[in-house]
């Protein structure tokens, strides 16, 4: 006798699938992908110099900025995207030389 189906797919869940792990990265890619196409697409604020990974949703920024101000803008961007659990800003203020 087979199986049912939902007990084939809950001993999945409990075992950890690689296919999981595999659908967890590929959301992580995604969250990525999105949050660098929210900083970069407005040259104007600064923050295409900011660099983005993405662990298990939780999103890390670092890089620098010239202000507080382009600092906030992109944890707000980065926390304001879909699938975000948390975000760590580890981004450095650095004005601009003169």
């Amino acid at each position: 006798m087979r199986a049912p189906l939902g007990a084939v797919v809950a001993s999945m869940l409990v075992a950890g699938s690689p296919f999981l792990a595999d659908a967890g990265a590929a959301e992580d890619t995604m969250i990525t992908t999105k949050v660098k196409t929210k900083l970069t697409t407005d040259r104007v604020k600064n923050l295409v110099s900011v660099n983005v990974d993405t662990k298990d949703g939780v999103v890390h920024l670092k890089g620098t900025v010239p202000n507080e101000q382009a600092k906030a803008e992109a944890e707000r961007l980065a926390k304001d995207t879909d699938g975000v659990v948390s975000v760590t800003n580890d981004i450095k203020v650095s004005p601009p030389k003169k």
